[in-house]
């Protein structure tokens, strides 16, 4: 089995056994150890795929049910590889692909405007039912903020926004652009909080539809709006703009274009805003089975990539700020719950989009948590004054705005202490 010399060199710690498509056993890392997992091979050419193409090749077998679990789940699985992985050298495929990394990133993230709209089809117009299933109840599909790990997934989500919306020092009666705007959460809520005017824009037209339905069940439709548009396209000028998990699906060669779009729509003193996955360890590719069966043209981007192109654009960089593990717990909160709801998703598509899915949100916390994947804040202002000195204004923000949770814990602590 040619993985098997792969898996020799990667795996020094972790308990894990292959049994082959010929049924023969093969044992890699230290027997005993804590993680531990037994996969099976049903296909004779995985012993060579996952060696030449592991990057695509584990995803897709997974999905495709030519490779399973026997022992452990595929959490067990995928951290033994990612922990390996963290702390091995470069293999040569690798070191050829980052050689390559420039000419073939123009290729993946090529994202101008028509094809932008094809792109995000695949994954954002997916039945809304599927998201309801697994996301919070506001329906956020980005990283929440855990003031504390042990918080609900809801919690975290006001946390998040609240969070977000104390970085952008709003006034009411001002107009807000928000930019990737998923179902309207976010954009309710500051409509609701501070009584701005928001348009939000998103590529899914599912999402604009359903978003549409929310402002008016909710009363806000005098206040809020949302367009299948992208945000390249808009016109008019706004007091803020604001973007959570927009930039991933824009693509490195286009972010000129998206900051000299956000300069154009921003007042003289308004204040931009873009919460983004990044890479701590430099600028590369993205994953290949992810770039084909869940973002096409999508990047989560260096934070170097992204400041380099701001440096020119004319705009000011008034704040950053890195968020680590917050995305891992959020993945384990999507992950139990898309599980708790496995035959209701598969109802509605199949055990092969149960399993593609699946492996989506796991391979994808482990990121978070063993390799290099992060959360950048960026805010930005074409005046350099158009902020306070200090970040006193964001923590004065949220202490004067708790949510129901702050709510419900202070008057528990009432209760409890008289």
């Amino acid at each position: 089995m040619l993985w098997g010399k792969l898996l020799h060199y990667l795996v020094k710690s972790g308990d894990l056994m292959v049994i082959d498509a010929k049924g023969k056993t093969h044992r890699f890392g230290r027997r005993g150890d804590a993680m531990k997992a037994v996969v099976k091979l049903h296909d004779p050419s995985l012993h060579y795929k996952l060696f030449f193409y592991p990057e695509f090749y584990l995803g897709e077998s997974y999905m495709h049910g030519t490779l399973t679990l026997e022992e452990g789940n595929l959490n067990d699985f995928l951290a033994i590889l990612a922990v390996n992985f963290a702390v091995s050298k470069p293999t040569l495929p690798e070191k050829i692909a980052e050689k390559l990394a420039p000419v073939t990133q123009k290729i993946q993230q090529h994202n101008p405007i028509g094809l932008a709209f094809k792109n995000v089809a695949p994954h954002y117009d997916l039945s809304d039912r599927l998201y309801e299933l697994f996301l919070d109840e506001d329906m956020h599909y980005t990283c929440a903020y855990f003031t504390d790990p042990g918080n609900s997934l809801e919690q975290a989500q006001q946390d998040k926004i609240r969070h977000v919306t104390a970085k952008l020092q709003l006034k009411p009666g001002m107009k807000v652009l928000d930019a990737g705007c998923g179902w309207g959460g976010f954009a309710m809520y500051m409509a609701k909080t501070v009584g701005v005017d928001v348009t939000g824009v998103t590529l899914s037209g599912e999402q604009a539809a359903k978003a549409n339905q929310r402002a008016k069940e909710a009363g806000l439709s005098d206040r809020v709006r949302f367009l299948q548009k992208d945000f390249r396209e808009m016109s008019g000028t706004f007091d803020r703009v604001a973007s959570i998990g927009m930039m991933e699906h824009i693509g490195v060669g286009f972010y000129k274009q998206l900051f000299a779009k956000t300069k154009e729509l921003l007042t003289d003193d308004g204040v931009a805003f873009f919460h983004c996955i990044g890479r701590l360890d430099g600028p590369g590719t993205t994953n290949p089975w992810l770039r084909k069966y869940i973002f096409p043209g999508g990047y989560a981007p260096a934070l170097s990539e992204v400041t380099k192109v701001i440096e020119k654009s004319g705009l000011l960089m008034t704040d950053i700020e890195i968020l680590r593990m917050h995305y891992a717990y959020t993945l384990q909160h999507w992950q139990q719950r898309f599980r708790d709801n496995w035959d209701t998703v598969a109802n509605i598509y199949d055990e092969r989009f149960c399993r593609m899915w699946e492996f989506y949100l796991v391979s994808a916390e482990m990121d978070f948590r063993y390799l290099s994947t992060m959360i950048f804040h960026i805010q930005l202002s074409k005046d350099i004054h158009a902020v306070p000195l200090t970040r006193d204004y964001m923590v004065d923000w949220e202490r004067a705005h708790p949510t129901e949770y702050d709510r419900a814990a202070i008057a528990q602590a009432a209760k409890n202490y008289g």
